[in-house]
């Protein structure tokens, strides 16, 4: 990898706060220069998401993107399976139910000590807001290097291998708020929905933790399928090329009309493809193998069009 990624990789893993963000800024836009390129901050929407662009989009043939925030830490992994959706929804069930069952003990104890419904309610509320702000404003997580730092290096290694015609074909955006809701795309959709058209994105999420190369495509990306396939190649990594109608994968890519998703995968012979650690301490997996098979694989593509 390049010094930059490696540079990103130890020591701008928490992108969380304005201020956090803006330190990663202010560091992503030297590097981006020394590259070779420009960067624009377009900043916009209810959250004030900041979307760092690079190249023209109005011009480019295709779009690459890969989300910079990262998330909370929390006691629990965001576990998915993509292939999967039964196993998927019950595991998400299970949290919920967990859930209840803390609220209910915490009521069970207050009426216990009190017997008194307001208190009990009260405790109740305080416990649903306290979990709401573990999720979205808790303390920001230490460790990113699959969610999403390995999408960030992606994208900068894709960068330094373009030469000048390549360059022209290609725009990069480094979504804000993927966290929270998908927001920071969805600000970008809006901005550049008349040159986006049905121009082709992929999104890089959590592509440096397994050994299971997953390109999922929407309906009308469907028709680049044999290019993903003839450029996408590996000997020592499965590369699986799918439709989004089944396969489930949440992320930045849902909010365009032409899009590729792609993430890396463990396997299991009983619940298929998954991913186990984001969002805990444990997210620190870093296969410089992934990152070189999908810089190669999106030049080649790029080349293509």
């Amino acid at each position: 990898m390049r010094e930059c990624s490696r540079e990103i990789l130890n020591k701008y893993q928490i992108r969380k706060t304005r201020k956090q963000k803006d330190i990663f800024i202010d560091y992503l836009n030297q590097e981006i220069k020394k590259l070779g390129y420009e960067m624009a901050v377009e900043e916009g929407g209810f959250f004030k998401s900041r979307n760092l662009v690079v190249g023209d989009v109005e011009k480019a043939e295709v779009i690459l993107g890969a989300h910079y925030d990262t998330c909370a830490q929390l006691p629990f992994p965001n576990f998915l399976t993509p292939k999967n959706i039964p196993i998927y929804i019950l595991f998400n069930l299970i949290i919920v139910a967990i859930i209840f069952i803390l609220e209910f003990v915490l009521g069970f104890i207050l009426y216990s000590l009190t017997q008194n419904n307001v208190v009990v309610s009260l405790g109740s509320l305080i416990f649903c807001f306290g979990l709401i702000y573990m999720l979205f404003a808790g303390k920001a997580n230490k460790h990113t290097v699959n969610d999403n730092t390995s999408g960030i290096i992606t994208l900068l290694e894709v960068m330094g291998e373009l030469d000048e015609k390549m360059r022209e074909k290609v725009a990069f955006v480094f979504f804000d708020h993927e966290e929270i809701g998908l927001f920071g795309s969805m600000e970008f959709v809006k901005k550049h929905k008349k040159a986006l058209k049905e121009k082709l994105l992929i999104n890089f999420d959590c592509v440096s933790d397994g050994d299971h190369l997953m390109f999922i495509l929407n309906k009308k990306a469907q028709k680049y399928t044999s290019m993903f396939e003839e450029t996408f190649q590996c000997t020592t990594k499965e590369i699986i090329v799918t439709r989004s109608s089944n396969t489930l994968y949440p992320s930045d890519q849902l909010n365009f009309k032409c899009s590729a998703g792609v993430a890396a995968f463990h396997k299991n012979k009983f619940i298929g493809y998954y991913i186990s650690r984001i969002h805990t301490k444990k997210d620190v997996m870093m296969d410089e193998k992934n990152i070189d098979i999908l810089k190669e694989g999106t030049v080649k593509l790029i080349a293509r069009f």
